[in-house]
C-alpha cells in the first residue's frame, strides 16, 4: 500500500556527520548471527554487519548517508525487515512487528522492495509514514498488551529491550508473524501463543493484507488466563546447548559401544552419559516415546533419538529453538535448526516440558509415525515445458507399517482437515507411504499430496494442471489464493487409524502445523533449486522418446544406480539465492511389473550432485535386483521423476520435481 500520513514529495537530506544506527534483532529468540544490511535513500549500502550473541548490532553510518533507511537483517531462509526516517544517533530494532511495518509501506506489500522505493520516492518512508503503521499496529494488539502487563504505547522500532523475555521481547515471544508477498500484496497472520482447549481447537489469531486499510484487532476479551507459560528465550536456548553438549561427546561416552566408529545397537538403557540421560523428563530417557518408539537403535537404523546411537551424529549442534505452540497446558513445541560435524543442516520439532525452570524432553504421546506439513512444489516437465506447474497444498507423510511378512498393517487412515474435510489413506505396494484417494475415498492416487490449487506457470497455457496430471489429487472444487490465504498457520489435522486386524483398536492422532499452505501468488515469488542447463540436457536426451528413463540389465562393473549428475561429474543443480538448499534427493518410477516406487537419500545442504542406490520396500519388491550385492535397479525399471526437497524453518515442505513423462 502506499505511505499514508506522507506530505509533499522531499529530496533526501545527507547527513553532514557519521552517526550511530543500532538495535536488536529478534523474534523472540535473538536473531544471532544475522546478517544486517542498512540500505539508504540512494540504493547505497551504507553498513554491512552481523547481530550479536543477543542479536545486537551496532552500526557507523557514514558522512554523506542519506535518509530514509531501511533494514534488512537475514539468516538462512529467513529475512526481517525495519526503517527509520532518521540517521542520527538512534535505535532500529528489527522485528516481525516491524516487518510487517514495512510490508504495509512497501510495493506489493513486499518488504525487500521498500529500499528500491525510495529510491524514487523518500517520502514513502516518513516519521509520519511511520507512526502511523505503528499506531494502527499498536492498537490491533493491544488485548495482547493488557494481558501481558505492558505499556499499551511500545515502540517497535524505536524502543529499547533486550532478547530476554522481558518487556517488548514478552510481546514477541507470545506470538508468531508471517508475512508473505503473492506479487500484489502480503498476507499477513499474527497468531497469539495460548493454551489450546483441546487438541484439534483453532488458534488465536488475526489474518490481513497489507494493503488493508485498518488491522484487525485482537479480540478484546483476552485474558492472562488464556496465554501459554511461554519460557524466556534463555531457558529454550539452555535446552539446545545441552543437546549440543550431549551429541559432542564420542559415541562410546554417549551409549554403550564398543567404539567411537560406525553405529551401535541399544535402547533407553543403554544410554550412559549424565550430559545425555538428563535431556529427558525424569534424567530417564526410558520415559520418552514418539510416534510408537522408545529411545534406541534397532538393526534398522528405527528408535526414537537413534542419533544418540550413530558415530556420524558426534558434534552436531542445536541452534535457533523458538516455542511454537503449546499441545496443552505443559507440552510445548519447539521448532530448531541442527548443523553437523560436516556442516549439514535441517530443522525440525521437539516436545519438550518445564520442569523447576530447566526444559526436558518429553515425548509426542503418538503411536504412529506421521508428518503434516504445507507442501509447495514446482513442477517442471523437462519434455513438455507448456504443462509445467505450481501446485500447493499438505503433505500428510504416513509411514506405510508392515508386519513381519511385508503385509501392511493399516486398511486405511482417515484424515480430517481443520476445515472438516476428509479424506481417506491408502497403503500401496512398493511405496513407504500411504496415498491419498480420489473423492470416492477408494480409489488410491500416486501420492501423499493433499493438493488445494494448481496453477500452469506459463500463463498462456490453457486449463488447470488437474486435468491433465491425472495420478495427483486435487480437492475439487480447488481453492482460490484467498481461502488458501484465510487458512490459519496453526491448523489442526485429526488423523484415524484403520487397521488391518479388526481386532485392533483405531488409534486417533492430532497434528498442528507451524504454517499454512503458500498460495500459488507466494509461490511465485519463492525461489527453488533448479537443475544445471547440462543436466537438463541429458535427461531431456535420454528420456525425450519414451517419457522415462529405463535401466538395462544390472553389471557388476556398471551398476544400476541413479548419478544425478552432469557429465564430467560436474554439478546437477544450483541453489539461486533466496532458495533453501536441497536436503533429499528422490527418484520416483515403476517396477517391470508396472508397480510404483519412490527412492530417497539425504544430501548435504552443500551438495550440489547425488548418488542414489535402490531401496526395496519389501522382499517382494522387484524394481531391485541384489544379485551383486548392494542393490541396484533392476533391468526393466524406469524412472519417470525426480526430486529435490528441502524444509523451511516453518516446516514448509520446498519441492522441485523434474518430470520426464509426457503430457498431451
Amino acid at each position: 500500500m502506499g505511505p499514508i500520513g506522507g506530505g509533499t514529495p522531499v529530496e533526501p537530506s545527507p547527513v553532514a556527520s557519521s552517526s550511530t544506527l543500532s538495535g536488536v534483532a529478534a523474534t523472540g529468540a535473538a536473531f544471532v548471527q544475522a546478517a544486517i544490511t542498512v540500505t539508504d535513500a540512494t540504493g547505497a549500502t551504507v553498513c554491512s554487519t552481523t547481530t550479536d550473541s543477543g542479536g545486537s548490532y551496532r552500526c557507523t553510518l557514514p558522512a554523506g548517508t542519506k535518509v530514509p533507511l531501511v533494514i534488512r537483517a537475514a539468516r538462512d531462509e529467513q529475512v526481517l525487515y525495519s526503517a527509520v526516517a532518521s540517521s542520527a544517533d538512534g535505535t532500529a530494532n528489527v522485528t516481525p512487528l516491524t516487518t510487517i511495518v514495512v510490508s504495509r509501506l512497501a510495493p506489493q506489500g513486499h518488504p525487500g522492495n521498500l529500499a528500491a522505493a525510495i529510491q524514487s520516492g523518500p517520502e514513502t518512508v516518513t516519521a509520519d509514514t511511520l507512526r502511523v503503521q505503528v499506531s494502527a499496529l499498536i492498537a490491533a494488539l493491544q488485548p495482547l498488551l493488557r494481558a501481558l502487563g505492558l505499556s499499551e504505547n511500545i515502540d517497535p522500532i524505536g524502543g529499547v529491550f533486550s532478547a530476554d523475555g522481558t518487556g517488548q521481547d514478552k510481546l514477541l515471544d507470545t506470538i508468531s508473524v508471517s508475512v508473505r508477498p503473492d506479487g500484489s500484496s502480503a498476507n499477513v497472520e499474527i497468531t497469539v501463543k495460548t493454551l489450546p482447549a483441546a487438541a484439534d481447537s483453532a488458534p488465536l489469531s488475526i489474518v490481513f493484507r497489507s494493503s488493508d486499510v485498518a488491522i484487525p484487532a485482537l479480540p478484546a476479551a483476552l485474558t492472562a488466563q488464556q496465554l501459554a507459560p511461554v519460557p524466556a528465550p534463555g531457558v529454550v536456548s539452555d535446552l539446545l546447548k545441552r543437546l549440543t553438549a550431549c551429541y559432542v561427546l564420542p559415541l562410546s561416552q554417549r551409549v554403550n559401544a564398543n567404539s567411537d566408529a560406525g553405529n551401535a545397537i541399544g535402547t533407553a538403557a543403554d544410554v550412559i552419559a549424565p550430559a545425555c540421560r538428563t535431556l529427558f523428563e525424569g534424567d530417564d530417557p526410558a520415559s520418552y516415546v514418539a510416534n510408537g518408539r522408545e529411545v534406541g537403535r534397532n538393526a534398522n537404523n528405527a528408535g526414537a533419538f537413534a542419533s544418540l546411537f550413530r558415530a556420524g551424529a558426534t558434534g552436531l549442534q542445536w541452534e535457533q529453538g523458538n516455542v511454537e505452540f503449546f499441545r496443552d497446558g505443559s507440552t510445548m513445541i519447539l521448532s530448531y535448526r541442527w548443523t553437523d560435524a560436516s556442516g549439514n543442516t535441517d530443522t525440525d520439532t521437539l516436545a519438550a516440558r518445564e520442569v523447576g525452570g530447566v526444559l526436558k524432553l518429553t515425548g509426542n504421546s503418538n503411536a504412529y509415525n506421521v508428518s503434516v506439513r504445507p507442501f509447495a512444489q514446482n513442477r517442471e516437465l523437462l519434455n513438455t515445458p507448456a504443462f509445467s506447474s505450481f501446485t500447493t497444498g499438505y503433505n500428510i507423510s504416513i509411514d506405510n507399517r508392515t508386519d513381519g511378512a511385508g503385509s501392511p498393517v493399516f486398511s486405511q487412515v482417515k484424515v480430517t482437515a481443520p476445515t472438516g474435510e476428509q479424506r481417506i489413506y491408502l497403503p500401496q505396494p512398493g511405496l513407504s507411504y500411504l496415498v491419498v484417494t480420489r473423492d470416492d475415498g477408494v480409489t488410491p492416487t500416486a501420492t501423499p499430496v493433499f493438493r488445494l490449487r494448481g496453477e500452469y506457470q506459463d500463463a498462456a497455457t490453457p486449463g488447470n494442471p488437474s486435468e491433465k496430471e491425472g495420478g495427483i489429487y486435487f480437492v475439487s472444487p480447488q481453492y482460490t489464493d484467498a481461502r488458501i490465504a484465510a487458512l490459519n498457520n496453526q491448523g489442526a489435522w485429526t488423523l484415524e487409524f484403520v487397521h488391518v486386524d479388526s481386532a485392533v483398536q483405531n488409534v486417533v492422532q492430532h497434528h498442528r502445523t507451524l504454517s499454512r499452505s503458500l498460495t500459488i501468488g507466494e509461490i511465485r515469488q519463492s525461489a527453488f533449486a533448479e537443475i544445471t542447463p547440462a543436466l537438463r540436457a541429458e535427461l531431456v536426451a535420454a528420456s525425450k522418446a519414451t517419457g522415462d528413463f529405463a535401466f538395462g540389465a544390472p553389471s557388476q562393473a556398471e551398476p544400476n544406480i541413479v548419478d544425478f549428475s552432469a557429465d564430467g561429474n560436474q554439478d546437477g543443480w544450483v541453489v539461486p539465492v533466496g532458495a533453501l538448499a536441497p536436503t533429499s534427493f528422490s527418484a520416483l518410477g515403476r517396477a517391470p511389473a508396472g508397480a510404483r516406487f519412490n527412492d530417497t537419500t539425504g544430501v548435504s545442504g552443500q551438495a550440489r550432485k547425488a548418488q542414489l542406490f535402490c531401496s526395496p520396500q519389501t522382499a517382494a519388491d522387484a524394481h531391485c535386483d541384489s544379485r551383486f550385492g548392494a542393490p541396484q535397479y533392476a533391468e526393466g525399471s524406469t524412472i519417470n521423476s525426480f526430486e529435490l526437497w528441502a524444509r523451511s524453518s516453518r516446516q514448509v515442505e520446498m519441492s522441485r520435481l523434474l518430470g520426464l513423462y509426457k503430457l498431451q
